[in-house]
């Protein structure tokens, strides 16, 4: 499996209408799960999704089929 870890800059354009300065904030509170690098914030893909829709929304494709 191969997991991609984004930055806040990245994380935020993922997503419409969430900017950096939120991602940060919620990294920063523990809403969502990342862990940092030297001075950059790593965020993978699935606590994003996690983070902002309660869970990850492409599970709900698979289980539709």
């Amino acid at each position: 499996m191969n997991r991609r870890l984004y930055t806040i800059s990245e994380a935020a354009a993922m997503i419409d209408g969430l900017s950096e300065y939120r991602v940060r904030q919620m990294c920063r509170n523990g809403e969502l799960h990342c862990f940092k690098a030297g001075r950059k914030y790593l965020i993978s893909e699935d606590s994003l999704m996690r983070a902002v829709f309660g869970d990850d929304p492409r599970d709900k494709d698979k289980n539709a089929s």
